[in-house]
């Protein structure tokens, strides 16, 4: 069995860092989101599974200090030419939460977006430009909307999911050699009224590191709709990063990369580069000397 660095942590697309082995996850059972769920080891005790959900809520999304990362989305069609989206991305917890700034630079003229995503029981998330060219909230049903036309969106960003009320605990399996917590979350009213297709999102959660290591988007009767991997980790300073996040599209088979190419850990910014009313501001990235190469 692999050994898994106690600071591994994976910086997604996802805006947030997390903790994940690399490599591909093994095939779980799947079933409709709506049945009774399918035990891995026995009868998993409920209770139980809401105690280690609740905290991953409040500390699996932790690291210390503030950080910042360069990064690729790298658009891998199963047809067509693949093409590359650059993008930096900034972040640290407030009082809610993780809160990501994200720019991307289509290389389109006038074409920048800027995006804030706040993780939490409070989410919310804005966007500049907005439709009226100013900061604009980011409601649910945008949340599902592809940016720059790749893979991702803010619900990926955004992870919404994770706090979800309505839950089943499925009990302990392996995934990449390593023994997870699987739960399977299902949308409230307000996500199946603007995207009913969706009928749960099923997570592994390290048994060992309290970390995320895939989730996957379920169809109806469990076929998946997209899954999130990661994996390539690297050792920046005290921490480990996962080089790539992959967001796959299981029924186009498209997929997106989320590539890290630099990365500055321990940082210190100001509250002010997080307020959604100074997305309109642009921002100066840390020095150069500060910035780790990642590299392939």
């Amino acid at each position: 069995m692999k050994t898994i660095p106690r600071q591994a942590v994976v910086s997604a697309c996802l805006a947030l860092l997390l903790a994940v082995a690399t490599g591909e996850a093994r095939a779980q059972a799947r079933r409709p989101s709506d049945e009774t769920p399918t035990y891995l080891q026995g009868k998993p005790d409920q209770a139980e599974g809401r105690k280690i959900l609740e905290k991953f809520r409040q500390t699996g999304w932790s690291l210390a200090g503030a950080y910042y990362l360069e990064f690729e989305l790298r658009v891998l069609p199963r047809r067509g030419d693949e093409r590359v989206v650059p993008g930096r991305l900034w972040g640290r917890r407030n009082d809610r939460g993780p809160i990501t700034r994200v720019e991307l630079q289509p290389g389109v003229k006038n074409a920048e977006l800027r995006l804030l995503v706040q993780v939490g029981t409070q989410s919310a998330a804005w966007r500049w430009p907005g439709q009226a060219g100013g900061v604009a909230s980011i409601d649910t049903a945008a949340l599902f909307e592809p940016l720059a036309g790749t893979d991702f969106t803010v619900f990926d960003l955004q992870m919404p999911f994770l706090y979800w009320s309505d839950f089943s605990y499925e009990g302990i399996a392996s995934v990449t050699d390593r023994p997870a917590d699987v739960f399977l979350l299902r949308p409230p009213p307000t996500v199946t009224a603007l995207k009913p297709e969706l009928k749960g999102v099923r997570v592994w959660l390290d048994t060992q590191f309290n970390a995320l290591r895939k989730a996957e988007e379920l169809g109806r009767n469990g076929q998946p709709l997209k899954s999130i991997t990661g994996g390539d980790l690297k050792k920046i300073g005290e921490q480990w990063i996962a080089k790539w996040v992959e967001v796959r599209d299981e029924t186009t088979r498209n997929k997106t990369q989320f590539a890290v190419t630099g990365a500055a850990l321990g940082q210190e910014f100001s509250a002010v580069l997080f307020d959604p009313v100074r997305l309109t501001d642009a921002v100066v990235p840390p020095p150069a000397d500060r910035v780790q190469r990642v590299g392939p």
